[in-house]
């Protein structure tokens, strides 16, 4: 089989805290409760992690930026219920003002919705390059079962017309009205399934293993599966004569990503040439494709880093990131509104993180907005261009006391950029890796959660290893 779609590079993200599914368990008066789920930092949510996902696709695949036809994004809570969640991640990433594309959402299966209507843009040639997003932060019911499961990660692909060391050959999809995992406008978490065995019997193991047998007689060599309870992916896996699958490696680190599972658990099988099956599931869907990979594609040698590590959290700290649990009393807003004409006017700069290279001596200005004379030379001459994503400490500090809804220890840092210009942003974490002269990259996160509105820009994260070595090269 052809296909007139090609893989030409991944990237993924995992969420910087870790939860132990027996905490969660205990928690509730129950035992058990195996293994572990990744937990979004305050800051962190299914935005923050799918542009740093496809921020490492875009980077693999040596494409600049801009030229992305499309940007087509798959997840079952977008960070605005009703709103500009795609025009938002889009910008962060730098991609066009005419780009195209879709946001796809609703269920887990719209993972699998995003990725097959960028394939299919490519196909028809209204697309030559197409970013394909798949990311989920999941929020389960608080004393459901599904807690000790529901995690968080974010699964890039980036299609192009040709090129690209994999293709997609074939794929199959089978629809069945049942309904499972669910939230209703009246819901804040997703509700578990109301008879787990008539899920697994009548709906999970016939409606996927149909789809797995219909790719299995293209000679797969690895699978990723869904696994809604630990042990169905497995099941599936033997019926279908391929033991363990490779998915099972991601959900055992960071629990089920919704709809990020079915392309996070295959992307580290692309780093060979071989034929991976994907099958995706939910919202009364299950939807396989089968991707052919000639070489190994880029990113996937390195996609398996995301998930591995993480910081040990609490389950009071998950609520309380989730904005499950929240503290009675006045916060502070913020003293401009998201809606106003400053957000309105600055959120290109701001979630493009650009500067106003000067025209006459090369100086960048940062934020453009405030500096209409060059700060160097006095011109009024600029063009804006993307900052640096990585540079140096030049000073920071550490805020001891703050405001709600701000946590303290919240650092501060003066950063010099790689191409010249300087910056002051937060820093992730509570400054105990902070010193001056270490490198460090930039990274998108949410800022605030100002009047039901996420606020999003960019912060700095210290350079594993990198904090030294830039101090002792300095001194």
């Amino acid at each position: 089989m052809t296909s007139p779609v090609r893989v030409l590079a991944v990237g993924a993200a995992a969420p910087s805290r870790r939860l132990a599914a027996g905490d969660v368990a205990a928690a509730w008066g129950r035992g058990g409760g195996r293994g572990q789920v990744g937990v979004c930092a305050p800051d962190e949510d299914v935005l923050t992690l799918s542009a740093e996902a496809a921020s490492r696709a875009l980077s693999a695949s040596g494409l600049e930026n801009d030229i992305v036809d499309g940007l087509w994004w798959g997840t079952t809570r977008p960070p605005f219920a009703e709103g500009p969640s795609h025009a938002v991640l889009a910008s962060a990433l730098g991609l066009s003002a005419h780009s195209g594309g879709a946001l796809c959402s609703g269920s887990p299966h719209a993972g699998m919705d995003a990725l097959l209507g960028a394939y299919d843009a490519i196909a028809a040639g209204s697309a030559r390059v197409a970013l394909v997003v798949a990311a989920d932060a999941l929020v389960p019911g608080p004393g459901t079962t599904f807690e000790e499961r529901a995690g968080a990660g974010a699964a890039a692909i980036v299609l192009v017309s040709e090129g690209g060391q994999a293709s997609m050959p074939a794929r199959v999809t089978r629809t069945h009205p049942f309904l499972d995992r669910y939230r209703s406008d009246a819901d804040d978490g997703t509700r578990d399934l109301y008879d787990a065995r008539l899920f697994r019997e009548e709906i999970f193991l016939p409606v996927v293993r149909e789809v797995g047998e219909q790719l299995a007689v293209l000679n797969v060599d690895e699978w990723s599966l869904p696994d809604p309870d630990g042990r169905l992916g497995a099941a599936v896996g033997r019926k279908l004569g391929g033991g363990a699958p490779a998915s099972a490696a991601v959900y055992g680190a960071i629990g089920d990503t919704g709809a990020a599972a079915a392309l996070l658990g295959a992307l580290a099988s692309l780093d060979a040439a071989r034929t991976v099956a994907v099958v995706g599931f939910g919202g009364g869907r299950a939807t396989g494709v089968v991707i052919n990979a000639d070489g190994p594609v880029r990113g996937a040698a390195t996609v398996g880093h995301a998930w591995t590590g993480g910081q040990p959290t609490s389950y009071a700290e998950a609520l309380r990131a989730r904005r499950q649990l929240q503290a009675a009393g006045e916060t502070t807003p913020m003293g401009v509104p998201p809606e106003s004409a400053l957000f309105v006017r600055g959120a290109e700069e701001m979630l493009g993180l650009l500067g106003a290279r000067c025209v006459d001596c090369g100086t960048i200005s940062t934020p453009p907005s405030i500096h209409p004379y060059c700060i160097s030379c006095g011109s009024t001459k600029f063009v804006l261009v993307p900052l640096a994503r990585r540079g140096v400490v030049h000073t920071f500090v550490v805020n001891h006391t703050m405001p709600p809804p701000f946590e303290a220890p919240l650092p501060l840092a003066v950063i010099d950029l790689a191409d010249g210009a300087r910056v002051m942003l937060q820093v992730i974490g509570d400054g105990s890796d902070m010193q001056i002269g270490a490198e460090v990259e930039l990274v998108l996160r949410r800022y605030a959660f100002e009047r039901g509105v996420p606020v999003y820009g960019f912060k700095a994260r210290v350079v594993a290893g990198r904090g030294a070595v830039a101090k002792s090269s300095e001194e």
